[in-house]
């Protein structure tokens, strides 16, 4: 018999307060709280609260019958992820114990069970951040939550069975293609001749029995089109993934054996080209019965940081990453495998990456899985923060180490171990040791270990190093020489910007722009710098932290998007490094008075198009091209808006052309810096004026109030046109705005369960009527929900930077459910969906 799975995320009950008769099956759980796992142990406001709410030692318990046919079985219970220090008991005995909150663990029920009968699971979770494993010990940048937040479930399997398939590839002979079908431009990378190696471990082998393998490929992740995003919970089921073909059966001549196979002309995994593939083996019994199955997930590929770089399949690949935490508001890391894997959709086409570091600690199955599948590249690393403990703390973080390369080394979008606690200081001993271990389990994959001081000793294959040393004056990063102590070796930037420049999505207009200036200069000089592998910026999303961190209201505003994963402007540097879907973003929304002065300051145009068409008031000023931008190391830069007046002056003056020249010179200027803020070059050109042509102080305000300006003139309206390939591909209007409007954003109407409970991503934006974002707009809303649905998080809420969110989740009722938003002033929005279970 192959191995039966079965979800056990329903049904359980839960109290805040554990007390060793919970153990006992005969306890009453009258008082005991119904409860559905992915669970956090206490919601939180979303600011405003004492991290302590979440420490505790609390109760999980659920009843389950084991039939009568389990009794010859292996039964093994795997929770996914429970926060921090989990004993599990059945039946009132202890049967197992994990002290990592971030890696999977399994227990053995099966000498415990009662088979025809009921039986009980208790779990004592302690949640305190007093425990002497890693990452306690001292102070945490961000908050670590409580909870069985990942998926639990049982297998049943016979006693002989696999116990683990580890698959790695050889590869020779790579060319490109051309693709078949309609799109004669896309190239498929290909791999003429590959080769798998299984090391495959086998648990109470018997005599003469043998191992078979098959493979087949599985159909790529849908692309986005016309901006809109694949629905993550489709993944890779929208194409039959067609037959498996057999590779090889031979002997299992040892309970640990390598299984070599030819697999011939394959495709390869790439960013632009996730090629998947399932590999299918079978322990196959002395009677030529199937034992046990296991399908193993895995793509063909060939991933090196070298010293000049880092190079995927042959060729030099940039990275551009964001670090992310896996927290979310209210509920912290409970969230259900779509909201994981929404955020891998997320980083891939709304910002634009190739790659995200977990930090700092192994993250859901579910996101990586979608990393896998979009063709994002993963540094994933083990849990710490700065701090390395006594050796009882040391033997811990080697046994997370090694449960997070065995859990995860099979995803191809993984490409580097992260195998220091990040920011520590050296510990020579204890990280040759990590250093080994890394290598020895998989030896197919480098490592890394993340530092915030340069030089030092350097164990691991690459140096990775925090850059903070941009400020704003200075270069966006280092020069390797000045970091590394070994220039040989490859080199890859783990953080930048962050704390240097907190922004929050409510900061003033220059404060917001400030903040993606910062990211597109990192961008920009580490592109230039062709011996740096990459670099990944801190971070994805704001985040709930520690007193000691943050902004006093225990969030850390270091995101390029809100915790609800809107994007701030510091999100457009990133979001126009791609192709697939057009952007096309203003820096100002052209108020005036929102600048000292009532200048107009410096605006940036962010735009993946060609190049962008301003108009005043339906007439062309200006058209602003990518080769225009001052990040020209970027594939698409921002661009400065530095003419308000095009040609618009020398149509409608009678002004020699030299004077209209140094008109237009001197009164864009004034536009971006004010009076009190000019080059000395303009002085010069104020005196060519008054002296030359007679002009006095009163004629160029007004012509600036004319061409420029709005003070006490008709209201000027802009619009920006941009163009791609000679056509226009989106438009953005800036008018002083009459109406507000909320624009609700849900990433899915369509609520499946399936292991449990599934839930919705609101993204609630107050817009003017041309959808420009309303950053003052911080009012309450209402929410309720109708129908099978209910809201996760509070029912009234304020929005902050004009955005804002919330999450519906549901209820284990199939049918029709709503949404609905209000605002204050009585005007309502709905968002209907449908569920099915």
């Amino acid at each position: 018999m192959a191995r039966k799975r079965i979800d056990l995320n329903n049904h359980w009950k839960f109290t805040e307060n554990w007390t060793d008769d919970l153990a006992d099956p005969a306890y009453s759980e009258a008082g005991m709280q119904d409860v559905r796992i992915p669970h956090t142990v206490r919601e939180t406001p979303l600011h405003y609260f004492d991290e302590e709410t979440y420490q505790m030692v609390s109760g999980y318990r659920r009843h389950f019958r084991a039939p009568e046919e389990w009794r010859r079985k292996m039964v093994r219970l795997t929770f996914e992820g429970a926060a921090h220090d989990s004993t599990v008991y059945l039946n009132g005995r202890m049967v197992g114990r994990h002290h990592c909150g971030y890696t999977a663990f399994t227990v053995d029920l099966s000498d415990a069970l009662l088979y025809g009968e009921d039986n009980v699971l208790a779990v004592r979770l302690d949640s305190r951040e007093s425990l002497n494993v890693p990452p306690f010990g001292f102070v945490i940048d961000y908050m670590t939550y409580g909870g069985i937040y990942r998926n639990v479930y049982l297998e049943v399997l016979s006693p002989s069975c696999l116990q683990d398939v580890f698959v790695t590839v050889k590869l020779a002979g790579r060319y490109e293609k051309t693709a078949g079908g309609a799109d004669l431009t896309k190239k498929e990378l290909r791999c003429a001749r590959s080769q798998t190696i299984s090391r495959i471990e086998i648990e109470n082998l018997c005599p003469n029995m043998k191992i078979r393998q098959f493979i087949r490929q599985i159909p790529d992740p849908a692309a986005p089109d016309s901006g809109t995003m694949p629905d993550p919970e489709e993944g890779m089921k929208s194409e039959d993934p067609g037959e498996f073909r057999l590779l090889k059966e031979e002997p299992a001549a040892d309970s640990v054996l390598e299984l070599s196979c030819l697999t011939g002309d394959v495709k390869l995994w790439d960013i632009d080209q996730p090629a998947l593939y399932e590999m299918k083996t079978q322990l196959i019994d002395v009677e030529d019965q199937i034992t046990d199955e296991v399908i193993t997930r895995f793509g063909f590929r060939k991933a090196r940081f070298r010293r000049d770089g880092f190079w995927l399949n042959g060729r030099k690949v940039k990275i551009r990453g964001l670090n992310r935490h896996q927290s979310y508001p209210y509920v912290g890391y409970a969230m259900p495998d779509n909201v994981q894997r929404r955020d891998a959709d997320l980083l891939r086409f709304e910002l634009g990456l190739n790659a995200v570091r977990t930090s700092h600690y192994p993250q859901s199955q579910a996101f990586i899985d979608r990393c896998d599948e979009l063709g994002l590249l993963v540094f994933t690393e083990i849990p710490g923060w700065q701090h390395i403990g006594d050796n009882e703390w040391k033997n811990q973080a080697l046994r997370n180490l090694k449960d997070m390369i065995l859990q995860y080394r099979n995803h191809p979008s993984i490409i580097l171990w992260g195998v220091r606690i990040n920011e520590s200081l050296d510990d020579d001993e204890f990280y040759a040791r990590t250093n080994r271990m890394a290598h020895r389990l998989d030896p197919s994959r480098q490592t890394g270990g993340v530092r915030c001081y340069k030089k030092g000793s350097f164990q691991e294959d690459v140096f990775t190093y925090n850059d903070f040393s941009h400020n704003g004056r200075t270069k966006g990063c280092e020069k390797k020489s000045r970091v590394t102590p070994d220039m040989k070796r490859p080199y890859l930037i783990s953080e930048y910007n962050g704390h240097m420049y907190p922004t929050k999505s409510f900061d003033d207009e220059e404060h917001r722009l400030e903040h993606a200036l910062r990211h597109a200069r990192v961008l920009n000089d580490v592109a230039e710098q062709n011996d740096i592998c990459g670099s990944f910026g801190w971070s994805m999303t704001d985040y709930n932290t520690h007193r000691d961190f943050g902004s006093g209201d225990r969030i850390c505003y270091h995101g390029v998007t809100d915790m609800f994963r809107n994007r701030k402007t510091g999100a457009w540097p990133y979001a126009i490094q791609q192709d697939l879907v057009p952007v096309l973003e203003i820096s100002s929304s052209m108020d005036i008075g929102e600048h000292p002065g009532s200048c107009r300051g410096d605006v940036y145009i962010f735009t993946n198009a060609d190049s962008v068409r301003m108009y005043r008031n339906n007439r062309l000023i200006c058209e602003f091209r990518t080769e225009d931008s001052p990040f020209t190391h970027l594939h698409h830069g921002p661009i400065l808006i530095d003419d308000y007046i095009g040609s618009t002056m020398a149509e409608d003056e009678n002004f020699p052309e030299a004077q209209t020249e140094e008109l237009k010179k001197v009164l864009n200027q004034v536009a971006r810096t004010g009076l009190y803020g000019l080059p000395k070059g303009i002085y010069v050109s104020l005196a060519k004026l008054i002296l030359r042509y007679h002009m006095k102080p009163q004629d160029a305000v007004d012509l600036y109030n004319r061409y420029i300006g709005d003070w006490g003139s008709a209201s000027k309206n802009y619009r920006f046109d941009a163009v791609k390939n000679g056509r226009v591909v989106k438009s953005v209007t800036k008018a002083p705005m009459t109406r507000a409007d909320l624009q609700v954003d849900t990433d899915r109407t369509l609520l499946r369960e399936t292991r449990s409970y599934d839930a919705a991503c609101i993204r609630i934006r107050a817009a003017d009527e041309n959808g420009n974002t309303l950053p003052y707009y911080n009012d309450p809303l209402l929410l309720r929900t109708e129908g099978p649905v209910q809201l996760i998080g509070p029912s009234v809420i304020s929005l902050s930077g004009g955005m804002g969110g919330t999450y519906v989740k549901t209820t284990g009722i199939p049918g029709e459910g709503r949404l609905i938003i209000e605002m204050p002033s009585g005007r309502s929005w709905h968002v209907d969906f449908r569920v099915e279970v």
